[in-house]
């Protein structure tokens, strides 16, 4: 029984409202799902994490308990058909990050149309990189085609540059400047009937004119994640708070591109967080432009020492702190902020296990004030939990 320490940020993903990272793809067809488990079986020989539970090693400490067989292909019928207004609990229970519970979950559901495809895995696992890596590595498994073989190599996460010296207790203000993360209450579970998910396009014009308005008011090169990322802010967070009451938003940023000891193809959960504020007066009245390009600049910090120094300092809150505060810990802040995902690259071409790729496929989504971007024709598609506002449940 191997035992593999979980990295500083993973530990963000652990416990109540951690997130898993889930979809259910649509297939019209996909094949016989006898064949599909012994595609999986030797997939996972070489991701074998996704066959692992949490195990504590101390009091503040966990790891990934890796167990032979812990992970299968589970075969489903309904007489439903599959809609993109489903909620994706009717394919699959995403998993919780708890000790001892599976940290993976796979479903094949047949439907009268096709079949549905659908995966869970814990965040604390793998990020969105690491969850397409092993998905599309299984697709080409079942093809009989050869795959990038993921690295598992960790970097040692708490080595700190000189900047990251530092004295006295970690609180609120040293976390969010240090991580761009949260301290608030526990978070609280939220199942799919508690929420109200919000889907709607924004096409491909509407967000090329928003960044001829942005380039116009600043000479920067900005993305079309920058100007999405402001629109979303300005269209949630300004409707929801008044006066000089500071907004945020935040940023999930792989950390694989400026890590020069993590290897491009490392498998896990590689996540920094760039987070701005702004009053929401500032919301309301500021140009495209300034938004964008607050949203550019929080990303842009997010540099080789920034992100030794994030890791740095969630080790030591949590060793400060116990486990159970990081049950505490928000990606978002819980009353006033948003955090906006970007799954616009997602290789859907590349889920392809030998009868075409998915035509449509589901997102769980259960934090309000969360939001995932998606790839679309002729646009980007926005799956969205509206925030709560600061007199809202969190």
């Amino acid at each position: 029984m191997e035992l593999i320490p979980l990295s500083p940020v993973d530990y963000a993903f652990v416990g109540v409202g951690s997130q898993p990272v889930t979809f259910a793809f649509f297939y019209p067809q996909l094949g016989d799902p006898e064949r599909l488990k012994r595609s999986l079986i030797e997939t996972l020989g070489h991701f074998p994490l996704l066959n692992s539970r949490l195990q504590r090693i101390s009091g503040t400490d966990l790891a990934f308990r890796i167990e032979a067989g812990g992970l299968t292909l589970h075969v489903h019928e309904t007489e439903r058909v599959f809609r993109r207004i489903d909620r994706i609990g009717r394919y699959i229970e995403p998993v919780r990050s708890g000790e001892g519970e599976p940290l993976s979950r796979i479903t094949w559901t047949k439907t009268p149309a096709g079949v549905v495809l659908a995966i869970s895995v814990s965040h604390a696992l793998a990020d969105g990189f690491s969850y397409f890596h092993f998905l599309s590595s299984w697709a080409k498994v079942s093809r009989g085609e050869r795959f990038l073989e993921p690295s598992f190599s960790r970097p040692d996460w708490t080595v700190a540059s000189a900047s990251a010296v530092r004295t006295g207790s970690l609180g609120a203000e040293e976390l969010y400047a240090a991580c761009g993360l949260f301290c608030g209450d526990r978070r609280q579970p939220l199942g799919e009937a508690d929420v109200i998910q919000e889907r709607f396009f924004i096409s491909a014009d509407s967000i090329q004119s928003a960044l001829d308005s942005a380039r116009g008011e600043h000479p920067v090169s900005f993305t079309a994640n920058d100007v999405l990322v402001a629109m979303l802010w300005k269209k949630y967070a300004s409707k929801r708070l008044a006066g000089s009451e500071p907004a945020y938003m935040t940023c999930p940023v792989d950390v694989r591109r400026v890590l020069a000891d993590m290897a491009k193809n490392y498998f896990g959960c590689a996540l920094c967080f760039a987070s701005a504020a702004a009053d929401a007066d500032s919301l309301l009245h500021a140009p495209m432009g300034d938004l964008a390009l607050a949203v550019r600049n929080s990303i842009l910090r997010v540099k080789s020492d920034f992100a030794r120094n994030a890791f740095l300092t969630l080790d030591r809150y949590r060793r400060e702190n116990g486990l159970a505060a990081m049950e505490a810990v928000h990606l978002r802040h819980p009353r006033q902020g948003l955090i906006v995902t970007n799954l616009t690259r997602m290789p859907i071409r590349d889920l392809d296990f030998g009868h075409g790729p998915p035509v449509d496929f589901l997102v769980y989504a259960e934090i309000p004030g969360g939001a995932a971007l998606l790839p679309a024709a002729a646009g980007v598609e926005v799956i969205m939990v509206p925030p709560l506002g600061k007199e809202g449940r969190t």
